[in-house]
């Protein structure tokens, strides 16, 4: 048998380990992996290794965090989406105020019938467009500068 068989019959017994642990192998395949396991006493042993693992962990527990630390998480959950939320609001906010902004500015220009409607469409896509982007940038700006490591830093 050739070194690259060889490999092939191990990997196959081995797939056939895991589906005979998993409780996933039919009858043909249990009786390939019976005969595999007679010819090799490594995969024999190897098959007794995994039995005890998957029945250590399958009667292990996960222990219980104390209630101070779910008290904390849901503290921090409570927090991130309450400011979430409001972070939302005032960039919409702002966006909508923005938005009625360049109407007013604009409404006069966009009223004009000698001005073509794309031109009009691209004038207001441009105004609130700024308007959203500018709202971001201002908001990007407060997280960053929170956590800025050289905001101290004089030169």
């Amino acid at each position: 048998m050739s070194g690259r068989e060889t490999v092939e019959r191990l990997d196959r017994a081995r797939e056939l380990l895991m589906r005979a642990l998993d409780g996933e192998i039919t009858d043909a395949e249990r009786a390939e992996l019976e005969t595999l396991l007679a010819a090799d006493p490594d995969l024999r042993a190897e098959r007794e290794r995994l039995t005890r693992v998957k029945e250590v962990t399958m009667g292990m527990k996960p222990r219980n965090p104390p209630e101070e630390l779910w008290d904390g998480y849901w503290n921090s959950v409570y927090s991130r989406v309450e400011r979430g939320i409001g972070w939302i609001l005032v960039s919409l906010g702002a966006i909508v105020v923005g938005g009625w902004a360049v109407w007013e500015g604009t409404r006069d220009l966009v009223a004009d019938p000698t001005l073509p409607a794309l031109v009009k469409v691209g004038i207001l896509a441009l105004g609130f467009g700024l308007v959203i982007v500018a709202v971001g940038v201002v908001r990007h700006r407060l997280f960053v500068y929170r956590t800025d490591p050289y905001k101290d830093i004089q030169r």
